[in-house]
């Protein structure tokens, strides 16, 4: 909390502004997701720097070229999105917590990049978005949705991964891209502003043929091993 204070007392002089740009960008028909996007990067990073957080990006050539996948992260904290924000090399959106949705800069954000808010405790609009997803996927745009479905609270170790969120992968028949999350927790839910650094890995790709034969739980369990080797390979936990 004291490192989000932080970064709304530096930026207090321009993020009026954010807030007009982005809801902006929203309200154009067509939006364009693309220039959206690369402004809210913008904004992204002054935020980082405002609040003293360096992320170390590693093996962004295991992004797909082609466009049209889903980024499967583990999910530490609220600052996660952000470390995608600021620096993912090619344009996304994201599913969020349906509680999330009115969120003052985060509700300009959502309709300039045509995030999609799901309530998991309705099964039925969570399926509708799984769709809602795929479907998205399938014209070529990227997505993030965190399987976990909540934040782990404990540092670097994960929850259960959840089957029903590789269902739009499946029904795209898309890549999975599994990432890394390291110390994406300190941030926002440490009680410091000293400098930190977190870390990101982008995964080698699932492609549908690797997986096209497996039930959704195996896939969560398969995506939720390679992340867990990867924390442990790098931070020896």
């Amino acid at each position: 909390m004291r490192r989000i204070v932080l970064m709304v007392l530096k930026l207090f002089y321009i993020a009026p502004y954010y807030v007009y740009r982005i809801g902006k960008f929203g309200r154009q028909q067509p939006i364009d997701h693309d220039e959206a996007f690369a402004y809210i990067q913008k904004a992204a990073c002054k935020a980082n720097r405002a609040g003293r957080v360096t992320i170390e990006v590693h093996d962004e050539k295991n992004i797909p070229e082609e466009k049209g996948f889903i980024f499967f992260p583990n999910h530490q904290g609220m600052f996660d999105i952000l470390v995608f924000l600021a620096t993912c090399p090619v344009p996304f959106s994201f599913v969020l917590k349906h509680e999330l949705k009115d969120i003052i800069l985060l509700k300009q954000v959502i309709a300039a990049l045509g995030a999609i808010p799901m309530d998991r405790s309705n099964l039925r609009q969570s399926m509708q978005v799984i769709s809602q997803m795929a479907e998205e996927v399938k014209k070529g745009r990227n997505f993030l949705i965190f399987a976990e479905g909540t934040r782990s609270k404990l540092g670097n170790k994960l929850l259960e991964f959840k089957g029903g969120s590789f269902k739009s992968a499946q029904k795209a028949k898309c890549p999975i891209v599994p990432c890394v999350l390291i110390d994406s927790f300190v941030p926002f839910d440490q009680k410091s502003v000293k400098p930190v650094t977190v870390k990101l890995y982008y995964l080698p790709p699932m492609y549908y043929d690797e997986y096209k034969d497996m039930k959704t739980s195996q896939i969560a369990e398969e995506v939720k091993r390679r992340i867990e080797l990867k924390i442990t390979e790098v931070t020896g936990e």
